[in-house]
């Protein structure tokens, strides 16, 4: 079994479709998507008919739960804010498709479990923690989790009678594996965007300093789950470009760079 692990694509069009370049030449016996697919100031709707063509296992991020709130609502539609850009581009279909997409907790091929925060909640982290200690140019006020928190945050998925043998989670856009008894975690980074601040539960900044759009590549042999991260490159400079355009100058300096520009705006707002 060999999978294609995509998450956190936020409608970068340009970078989806250098990947899925790539997943089709690696011939991978399956292509699941984690979650948060349109939100942003970039294509969203066009990134939506290319995972609708495409087709294959998704689940919904934060993202998807904050998008759908805004259906109908035109009023509430912030073109400078993620999830309200992407409302004013939608059509009815792809509406109807976002509503479609399950929630996480979906197994596919038995031992393998799609999540996109923890299994409890979409917004929380699951390899990383925020912390007090986040000073703009120094600390970023985040760590890697440790064994014990990444147990905790699995609470009861690993008490099942079968639990699964891999956990995909995305979310914080950071590509990192971690084994917790007989499961391994893995998180294939981000697609369409290399940096973002947040300020929940405490200000801090995810980045993985390069521009390029990552996935994973995961494969059952005989001894375990084999991962391979995979660094994609793609023409970014245009859509920093559009993200400056339609005002989002800290998109813009993260997708040119894998960083956050010095007291950035929230980009995940």
């Amino acid at each position: 079994m060999r999978i294609a692990v995509l998450s956190d694509i936020h409608g970068n069009l340009p970078a989806l479709q250098a990947v899925l370049e790539e997943v089709d030449r690696e011939r991978a016996d399956l292509v699941v998507n984690l979650g948060d697919s349109l939100s942003g100031p970039l294509q969203p709707a066009e990134t939506a008919d290319l995972l609708m063509a495409r087709g294959g296992p998704v689940i919904a991020g934060n993202h998807e739960r904050q998008l759908l709130r805004l259906r109908g609502r035109a009023e509430r539609w912030n073109p400078t804010d993620s999830d309200g850009y992407a409302a004013t581009q939608l059509n009815e279909a792809q509406w109807d498709w976002l509503d479609s997409i399950p929630p996480p907790g979906l197994r596919v091929a038995d031992e393998v479990l799609l999540i996109h925060g923890t299994p409890a909640s979409d917004l929380h982290y699951l390899l990383e923690t925020a912390t007090t200690s986040y000073q703009p140019g120094g600390d970023p006020g985040v760590r890697p989790a440790t064994a014990i928190e990444v147990r905790e945050r699995l609470g009861a998925v690993l008490d099942e009678a079968a639990p699964p043998t891999l956990i995909l989670c995305g979310h914080t856009h950071m590509p990192r594996a971690v084994q917790c008894d007989g499961t391994l975690v893995v998180n294939p980074g981000s697609v369409g965007l290399q940096a973002y601040d947040w300020d929940w539960p405490h200000p801090h900044v995810m980045e993985t300093g390069h521009p390029q759009a990552r996935y994973v590549i995961v494969e059952r042999r005989a001894a375990g789950w084999a991962v391979q991260w995979r660094a994609v490159p793609y023409d970014w400079a245009p859509q920093a470009a559009l993200a400056q355009a339609r005002g989002r100058p800290d998109w813009a300096y993260a997708l040119a760079t894998g960083r956050m520009p010095p007291a950035a705006a929230t980009i995940t707002g």
